[in-house]
């Protein structure tokens, strides 16, 4: 969509919908979430516009992190799950995240910083996009069995130094190594770590010191 400035004479392109921010003179709306405002405004915009599978899959991934946060039930995030899913219109899938606020965006970064000791996360715990591992003499546990997933590729950065990196996941899992830089480490992956059509990519990159990243199934 093409905007015309008439006092400045400039043009300002927007890129998909915008819900809730203010128009400045010299810049783009403004929206503290994204995610929900592409698809959040289109009851009143476009509501009949022919759904992409990019779409269904961006409300899906608002509608998993909502369910991590307590914000639906078990039984109302399947049920909107499925109807996502199935969705054709920009309407029908705005419907289904039109009473969640933008408190349901995932966390950009996880970050875990520590010297010693292990750290773990498991249970029902929602997966940013993007987490860094920042450990020393550090056992650093990730359980991915009920982890809420928001996002088809995860990317963990790291920079661990003799420490280990366990990753628990169940079939469906891919762990790309390819990115990762081995000071007198190893990596001990699964052989069917490469499956085709992943339920979710996990990319490590960064460099790991006398440590070693190991995968396990529950």
């Amino acid at each position: 969509m093409l905007i015309r400035l008439p006092k400045s004479g400039r043009s300002l392109v927007v890129r998909g919908f915008f819900r809730g921010g203010p128009q400045h003179p010299d810049g783009p709306f403004t929206t503290e979430d994204p995610c929900l405002a592409s698809v959040a405004a289109m009851p009143g915009d476009l509501p009949g516009l022919r759904a992409s599978h990019e779409d269904r899959d961006r409300v899906v991934d608002t509608l998993r992190t909502a369910g991590g946060d307590g914000r639906l039930t078990a039984e109302e995030l399947d049920a909107r799950v499925e109807r996502a899913l199935s969705a054709r219109t920009q309407g029908e899938l705005a419907a289904l995240v039109a009473d969640l606020s933008a408190a349901t965006a995932t966390k950009d970064v996880l970050v875990v910083k520590q010297t010693g000791g292990k750290w773990t996360r498991a249970g029902r715990w929602t997966v940013p996009n993007r987490i860094e591992v920042r450990t020393k003499l550090c056992r650093v546990t990730f359980d991915f069995t009920d982890a809420v997933i928001t996002s088809r590729t995860v990317r963990i950065d790291t920079d661990m130094q003799h420490g280990k990196l366990v990753i628990v996941g169940a079939p469906g899992i891919v762990i790309d190594a390819d990115g990762l830089n081995l000071v007198f480490s190893k990596t001990r992956l699964r052989s069917d770590s490469a499956a085709a059509g992943p339920g979710l990519r996990i990319e490590l990159t960064g460099t790991l010191k006398h440590a070693k990243v190991v995968e396990r199934r529950p």
